[in-house]
């Protein structure tokens, strides 16, 4: 795990070995199972997760009693809920592991110190929350300028391997299509 996550945080920012085992000791290790809640609404999110091997998402669920889903994240991502997280406020989503998952997690007390200790960590954190907002925004242009359809064979022929591992009514909550009309996609594309 030390070795994974060393290798993710030098993709963005070199760290030395003594740096590398002040940030690791502060890391907490936890496994959740298949449909089990790192966080559940109007909770606050005590943890930033660093999945180390699973998939979760983050869904909220809207005035009609339907679960619509904001996000998913997987092996080498960071996923909280942010707003809670850094605010301490109840958080309005879920995050839900989709497989067996375990990650690392860090509190924001540990965090904050870790940033007085080893400050080439928020610098770190402020490249994450950078291409996170990057990630949202275009995924907000996608949903602007294509049709449902385009939507799916993006997102298929971007993450290929990632819509093996999802079942398809999750998928189609995240693209906001219903789900026959994903089986009918699907289809098309065969």
């Amino acid at each position: 795990m030390r070795e994974q996550l060393e290798k993710y945080f030098n993709r963005y920012v070199t760290f030395n070995d003594n740096e590398i085992t002040l940030i690791y000791e502060k890391l907490k290790v936890k496994t959740f199972q298949k449909k089990e809640f790192l966080l559940k609404e109007n909770t606050v999110c005590k943890y930033h997760y660093f999945i180390i091997q699973g998939l979760v998402r983050s869904f909220y669920i809207d005035s009609k009693g339907n679960e619509k889903i904001t996000l998913f994240a997987l092996d080498n991502w960071w996923v909280t809920n942010m707003e809670s997280f850094l605010k301490k406020t109840p958080s309005t989503q879920y995050i839900q592991a989709i497989e067996n998952t375990t990650v690392l997690c860090i509190s924001k007390e540990e965090l904050d110190d870790l940033y007085l200790k080893v400050p080439k960590l928020e610098r770190l954190f402020r490249i994450i929350t950078e291409n996170m907002l990057i990630a949202n925004l275009r995924k907000t242009d996608v949903f602007l300028q294509m049709k449902s359809s385009e939507r799916y064979f993006n997102f298929v022929e971007s993450l290929p391997n990632f819509v093996q591992r999802v079942p398809q009514y999750m998928i189609a909550s995240y693209l906001e299509i219903t789900p026959e009309y994903l089986s009918e996609l699907r289809r098309r594309a065969k």
